[in-house]
């Protein structure tokens, strides 16, 4: 059988977005690179913890670090991620956010 999928890759990558706080953190990853304390004080969650699920979606390759001094910003691979295109558009009609995952999408809506 001819695995369209990479069933292997995909899993490991739907595990990775599998975790409330990760979709969170990819939430507040949308509008643009945070360090990892403005993103643990945006979901008020302690540092370590933030840190643990930044580095699983690192390792998924949904997140890139750059250390920039003493501090790294991370932000959604753009190799991942990418505007919605123009005939995207949600329920109430504002564009989606899309997280290609090459196996699935997972659509971010806007804020409400």
């Amino acid at each position: 059988m001819r695995d369209r999928l990479q069933s292997k890759e995909c899993a490991r990558i739907l595990k990775a977005v599998a975790d409330p706080d990760r979709l969170k953190i990819i939430q507040c990853l949308q509008n643009g690179s945070l360090h990892v304390s403005q993103i643990a004080q945006a979901l008020k969650e302690d540092i370590a913890n933030v840190s643990h699920h930044l580095g699983v979606l690192r390792n998924a390759g949904l997140v890139v670090d750059e250390k920039q001094g003493k501090f790294v910003s991370y932000s959604l691979n753009p190799e991942k991620f990418a505007p919605a295109p123009k005939a995207a558009k949600g329920p109430k009609g504002g564009s989606l956010d899309v997280i290609d995952l090459g196996c699935c999408r997972l659509e971010l809506g806007e804020d409400k």
